[in-house]
């Protein structure tokens, strides 16, 4: 076989000249293909025996393919959705393998052909107000990493970032004085500006006065320095949670997540009466139809619906069975 045509090959190729330079796609979405196919090399490692220097694509076939989604879920605990997002990233590649490497083509085809797994779509988790301010209120502001990750959950809170954009806030994204606001890059390499209340504003010039940052500098450092990544935020935020459910029991059975707090914001509008509309350009979403999950997680909004329509007028009498049925019944 033609050593250009070889896995380690196909897969560099992949990486740099599609995703990086033709597609120029952002950097989480090169990390989490990086993630899938480190999984899928350690996995091939086990079950075959063969460093991934010396897989070859036929290794590759629909049934090893099938046997390591299901490892994800069984082993590694990962959820169905998370399992789809694996399998988008293999077939992005195996797509990619049938236009440069056409002798493999059947079988792309047949690993083209594996179908993302249905789930049960369950409720969005948000936070009721005093849920945000027991949680908010958990930082210790006597210490350097208390305050700063005070100032992340009230940012959190307020603006409705997600967590790969408060991670890549800059110190020069946070714009203050007159119409203070924060600026983002988010998904889909849009850039966005969200306003700040009095309350963030307040916080985040101390913040800035403490952490003596450079404009380029990460807004949200770790003790080290470096920038906070997804398992820091994802900490600090199970921390403050444990803190919290001692002072407010309801939280105790919610499985709060980072993009909790962005529901939370969510659900805050829409029960304000803000248009979906805006809603949609706040947090940065795609469509306006996105915003529409808000709608059937609020039970107080469809019981207000329910209040403004009117009950009917009709009686309701009980079914009474007639003769014929009673001497039936009392046959058997």
């Amino acid at each position: 076989m033609n050593a250009t045509k070889s896995f380690p090959v196909l897969l560099e190729s992949f990486f740099v000249d599609r995703l990086m330079q033709q597609r120029q796609v952002s950097p989480h979405t090169i990390a989490s293909y990086r993630d899938t196919f480190r999984l899928l090399l350690q996995y091939v490692q086990q079950r075959l025996g063969r460093a991934p220097s010396q897989v070859t694509v036929p290794d590759l076939d629909t049934p090893f393919l099938g046997t390591f989604l299901d490892h994800l879920e069984k082993k590694r605990g990962n959820s169905a959705r998370s399992r789809n997002v694996r399998l988008a990233a293999i077939h992005s590649f195996f797509r990619y393998v049938a236009l440069h490497a056409p002798e493999y083509s059947a079988l792309a085809q047949r690993v083209l052909a594996i179908p993302s797994k249905r789930y049960v779509r369950r409720a969005i988790c948000f936070l009721t107000p005093a849920e945000t301010d027991a949680l908010l209120a958990a930082p210790d502001l006597k210490t350097w990493s208390g305050r700063r990750d005070r100032a992340i959950l009230l940012l959190a809170v307020q603006t409705g970032l997600r967590a790969a954009e408060v991670i890549g806030l800059r110190c020069e994204n946070i714009i203050l004085g007159t119409g203070a606001h924060v600026q983002c890059l988010g998904k889909g390499r849009k850039t966005r500006c969200t306003p700040l209340r009095r309350e963030a504003v307040s916080v985040l010039r101390a913040w800035l006065r403490e952490r003596e940052g450079q404009p380029s500098d990460p807004l949200f450092p770790t003790t080290r320095g470096t920038a906070l990544g997804h398992d820091g935020l994802e900490y600090l935020l199970e921390k403050h949670l444990l803190v919290a459910r001692r002072h407010c029991p309801s939280l105790i059975k919610k499985r709060v997540t980072f993009h909790s707090l962005r529901h939370s914001l969510a659900m805050t509008l829409l029960r304000h009466g803000v248009d979906r509309s805006v809603i949609a350009l706040w947090l940065g979403h795609e469509n306006v139809e996105t915003t529409s999950m808000y709608l059937q997680a609020d039970m107080q909004l469809k019981e207000d619906a329910l209040a403004k329509t009117a009950a009917t007028k009709a009686r309701t009498t009980r079914y009474r069975p007639s003769d014929r049925i009673l001497a039936f019944l009392n046959t058997l």
